[in-house]
């Protein structure tokens, strides 16, 4: 809260000449003055609307005012009820720096956030998986790569030991381009469905590169998310495909979802949804209707 804030709900308080008052950025404060206190009372803002305040709600701070109290000193802190257990849940860890802060937060269950800490180039090459760059490689190498081993190409494209960095979402749409089917194994690639693979891997990388940044003007990305507008197939179930117009279909496993055009990359045949299809059994349909 502000000076005036303060002192129009603890006018009284003040009025004393023994009650000194401190009002501004509590964690800097505690750890600069390295002072004892009677009362230290924290009314922050909560951390998903604000990324300084996330100080505020680490354990790091409640040791630090716990250490900044007197023998007798009580600690108050004010949580709004508007932040969930679930979104406190969503914070991992926060760093600041002269010319800004970053918070890592990761939605959902399950925990796959990691942070690692190395020296020089010689410790981040530990942490290399080992795939090409997707923009690096000659077609020839790209194939190599791909055909090491017999995979699908859905699951070869997003494995960073053999392509780096597609993942889920830029896999879904560069296999859309190349008009092949995300359930084709690697291996069974004729040399002209390589080479076409190559071109939609760079083509559909480049084109979203150029358009993230343009998007974000030069400044850092506040809207960070798989799911854009303007994209083919991913994230568009049932909508039409923006070439053929038929409706986008998925295959769901695990916590992912492939979208796919089952006319532009399958013949109009309909991939097997592991859980669905074993459901329905003879029921699944086998064709685009």
């Amino acid at each position: 809260m502000n000076s005036t804030d303060c002192q129009n709900r603890r006018g009284r308080s003040i009025t004393f000449d023994s009650v000194r008052m401190r009002v501004g950025d509590g964690r800097n404060w505690l750890l600069l003055s390295g002072r004892k206190y009677d009362v230290i009372t924290v009314d922050p803002a909560p951390p998903i609307w604000s990324a300084g305040t996330v100080n505020l709600y680490s354990r790091e701070f409640m040791a630090l005012a716990r250490d900044a109290l007197t023998e007798d000193g009580v600690a108050q802190f004010w949580v709004s009820r508007v932040v969930t257990k679930q979104e406190l849940r969503m914070l991992l860890a926060t760093f600041r720096f002269e010319t800004g802060m970053l918070v890592l937060t990761e939605a959902g269950s399950t925990r796959r956030a990691s942070i690692q800490l190395v020296r020089g180039e010689a410790g981040l090459r530990t942490l290399d998986p080992g795939g090409v760059e997707p923009l690096d490689p000659s077609p020839e190498a790209f194939g190599e790569a791909l055909t090491r081993e017999n995979h699908t190409l859905k699951r070869a494209l997003t494995d960073p030991h053999l392509i780096s960095g597609i993942g889920n979402a830029y896999s879904d749409e560069i296999l859309h381009a190349a008009r092949l089917s995300p359930l084709k194994l690697t291996q069974a690639l004729t040399e002209p469905e390589l080479v076409r693979l190559h071109k939609a891997v760079r083509e559909t990388l480049s084109l979203w590169t150029d358009r993230l940044r343009r998007d974000a003007a030069g400044r850092f990305p506040e809207k960070v998310t798989a799911f854009r507008e303007g994209m083919a197939v991913h994230g568009r179930f049932k909508l039409p495909c923006p070439v053929c117009g038929s409706p986008v279909q998925r295959i769901v496993y695990a916590q992912n979802e492939c979208n796919y055009c089952a006319t532009c990359q399958a013949e109009g045949r309909l991939l097997a949804d592991r859980s669905l299809s074993r459901l329905l059994g003879r029921d699944w349909p086998a064709r685009l209707e």
